[in-house]
């Protein structure tokens, strides 16, 4: 194969469609595009330093993407971050982050006044730092985005107070009303932290003055024995305090869910599937909202691990046992699952689960010590410990009986394999939670393949167990495959159809990255003879097709792409630095830096992309799936031969023998 930059474009509809014919061959379902909030592109002059979907640039960009072929766009969690810590990850489960609301709707909105001086909007984008347009500068735009947020809640205000009957803003002024009435189990709790945070100096709700007032706050939900009245009575109290906060909160949030379903219509009219994520961890507000829904002397983390040796303290909450309930009657902890899981059905086509092991046969530490790395290594599975000497409390919670337990010498407690069998009623007991989810999935349209399990390198037999009740199939991320092993889970021959497989994630680095990585030591050729192994076409000279990988790092980068179009699975999933050729890292995980969670989609991507692909400096769909075509032995008809007529026409390569 060589390379023809002269050809001239291809139309993109019929790019699109040469894309999609080829990726039903191949039997794929989802080809799936994933990107965060913030790293949406922004436009020239009302780009304050951070992206988002509701943007016009934003959607632009999911043209772009749908021209391409992709049908699907997976979020991160949209949850609201604080300034210290924008990870996604650690961000509230119901509210929105209102750094996502495109401040130019605001300024010139569609219908109704505008809530935004222009003026405004073009000053804080000039005064973005240098760079912003590709790195999110997190404590500009926090403080930017709330002043311009401000004055939008004051001028609705001021608007509203001089309105007549038949004004527009009363028409603002009634959804706000109905919003705050539809999302009143959270929007409640969420805005009355907000307001009491504030009132606290910022400081979180564990850090709150050791008063009989401060005490009372930080308890509000979950009130002593005899205390419910005291506290029902400070609740409404501090509503009335603190209305004016509590009333700004909710038409912040109105405003960034109005633009969300926005977003779905835009999506929807391309064709393109919505994917949310259920992230695993609670917010600090989240903790002091729903604490009652919460184990007391037990937190979840991550157990060492082939990515993590060490083990991460994850500090989250563990939903309560004790407050699942019964068949047919869940109690409060599965409440809480099922009010997230309609909210999110709302709003999205589709939900990737984060760390699903969490839901199922969570890691769990000791609260509240003084290591929380060491308790970490020294935790259990939640509902696998049925005699463990140093964690006792946990017996009473197993499900796995002491018999069902590996005894090997040395096997880790967090070993895939420390459980060995389970009876059907022991699977239901630990799919409790998956139970729920499925079901609001299903009650609200969706199919179970609608559901994404993130399972990376790690499978305890529960999990496994509850996915397969279902069907579910696991993430397998390719850049991270042992081609030493060939039972590697992350290797694409070991894909099942449900499965969903990548290059990499928003975790990983990019594979133009690793690219260079690669070249530096010397590990190009082992990636060059397994995917010449992979993809050699049916009497074709392997070796042959090695040597032009080790030669030419892009192509090795396409047959990279087309190894997992090759696979059975029916779901391919490409992070957006991997579409776009950028060889830089989303997030660098166990690590704190201000580069993480801020790259971003660069203004002049269609056009970088456009050089870039002819170059094999980013990903060429065309001739990724091509390569799986001819790896697949298909181009056997006239129709099949003509197709990947069409993909190398389309790819602006020239094919040779």
């Amino acid at each position: 194969m060589s390379h023809g930059i002269d050809r001239p474009a291809f139309p993109a509809d019929t790019e699109r469609e040469t894309v999609e014919a080829a990726l039903r061959l191949l039997g794929k379902r989802n080809l799936v595009l994933a990107i965060q909030d913030p790293s949406f592109p922004g436009q020239p002059g009302l780009d304050i330093g951070r992206g988002t979907p509701y943007s016009k640039a934003a959607a632009r960009f999911l043209e772009f993407v749908r021209g391409l072929g992709f049908n699907g766009i997976l979020l991160g969690p949209q949850g609201q971050t604080s300034r210290i810590n924008p990870s996604p990850y650690d961000g509230t489960v119901f509210s929105k982050n209102t750094l996502s609301i495109a401040l130019e709707h605001l300024a010139d909105p569609d219908g109704g006044p505008p809530l935004l001086d222009p003026d405004t909007l073009a000053e804080l984008a000039r005064r973005r730092p240098p760079g912003g347009e590709r790195r999110v500068p997190q404590d500009y735009v926090f403080v930017a985005q709330r002043q311009a947020l401000l004055e939008a809640y004051g001028r609705f205000s001021r608007l509203r107070a001089g309105a007549a009957p038949g004004d527009p803003v009363r028409e603002m002024e009634r959804g706000l009303a109905a919003f705050q009435e539809k999302n009143a189990a959270w929007l409640d709790r969420d805005a009355l932290y907000d307001a009491l945070a504030d009132a606290y100096g910022g400081h979180a709700w564990m850090h709150w003055p050791d008063t009989p007032a401060g005490r009372l706050d930080q308890d509000l939900w979950v009130p002593p024995p005899g205390g419910e009245a005291a506290s029902a009575r400070r609740r409404e109290e501090l509503r009335q305090a603190h209305a004016a906060a509590i009333e700004r909160y909710g038409f912040w949030q109105q405003l960034v869910h109005r633009q969300h379903a926005g977003l779905r219509r835009t999506a929807g009219a391309l064709g393109l599937k919505l994917i949310g994520d259920l992230q695993i961890g609670f917010s600090v507000t989240d903790t002091w909202s729903w604490r009652s829904c919460f184990m007391k002397e037990y937190f979840m983390g991550a157990p060492p691990s082939r990515t993590n040796p060490e083990g991460q303290p994850w500090n989250y909450p563990v939903l309560n046992p004790a407050l699942y309930g019964e068949a047919g009657e869940p109690g409060p902890a599965l409440r809480l699952v099922a009010l997230r899981l309609n909210k999110m059905l709302a709003e999205f086509d589709g939900v990737r689960i984060d760390h699903p092991h969490g839901l199922i046969c969570p890691w769990v530490y000791r609260a509240n010590r003084l290591d929380p790395l060491r308790e970490v290594q020294h935790g259990a599975r939640l509902f696998c410990s049925p005699d463990l000497p140093d964690h006792p409390e946990l017996a009473p919670l197993a499900i796995a009986r002491p018999e069902q337990i590996n005894r090997r010498s040395g096997l880790p407690r967090h070993a895939d394999e420390w459980v060995t069998a389970l009876d059907a009623g022991q699977v239901r007991r630990y799919s409790a939670v998956l139970d729920v989810i499925v079901a609001e999935a299903r009650a609200n349209g969706r199919e179970v393949r609608d559901i994404l399990c993130e399972v990376l390198s790690t499978m305890p037999f529960p999990l496994q167990a509850v996915m397969d009740r279902f069907g579910l199939g696991r993430f397998r991320v390719t850049q991270k495959a042992n081609l030493r092993e060939a039972s590697d889970v992350y290797r694409t021959e070991n894909a099942a159809p449900a499965d969903w497989v990548m290059v990499g994630n928003h975790d990983t680095p990019s594979l133009w990255l690793l690219l260079q990585r690669w070249q530096q030591a010397g590990a190009l050729a082992g990636q060059a003879d397994y995917l010449a192994w992979r993809l050699c076409p049916p009497g074709g000279d392997r070796e042959r097709l090695s040597r032009q990988l080790r030669a030419s790092p892009g192509l090795l980068a396409q047959a990279k792409f087309a190894d997992l179009f090759h696979s059975v699975a029916e779901n391919v999933m490409v992070f957006f630095t991997d579409l776009l050729g950028l060889a830089e890292t989303y997030n660098a995980p166990g690590t704190v830096s201000a580069l993480n969670w801020s790259l971003r989609v660069p203004p002049d991507y269609a056009a970088a992309y456009a050089g870039d692909r002819a170059r094999a400096a980013a990903l060429n769909l065309p001739v990724a799936l091509a390569l799986a075509l001819r790896a697949r032995g298909l181009h056997v008809s006239d129709e099949q031969r003509a197709l990947l007529a069409r993909l190398d026409e389309c790819s602006g390569w020239s094919r040779s023998d």
